[in-house]
């Protein structure tokens, strides 16, 4: 597999080829020096199942808790900007 390290400059300027060198399997590391510090980054294509790979298994776990305690039942709904007021203060 390829391997391209270019500039920020380079980049925005030939970004569609870069893109489709990516779709074809080269990897590309960005370098940008930004008021004297350096960084890289990696672009790389993501398919549509690797999505659910940017959200941790601790933030799935408490999603999924959210969701069992609204399907219990076990949630507060205010109607109107008072009852958010009065909820907020019995906290």
């Amino acid at each position: 597999m390829e391997t391209l390290n270019i500039t920020t400059r380079e980049f925005r300027q030939n970004q569609s080829s870069f893109l489709d060198a990516v779709n074809e399997g080269t990897e590309i590391i960005l370098n940008r020096n930004r008021k004297g510090v350096k960084e890289k980054f990696m672009i790389i294509k993501l398919e549509e199942d690797d999505l659910e790979l940017t959200i941790s298994q601790k933030l799935k776990d408490k999603i999924d808790e959210a969701r069992r305690q609204y399907k219990d039942g076990l949630t507060v709904t205010c109607e109107t900007r008072e009852d958010l007021e009065k909820y907020l203060k019995s906290l």
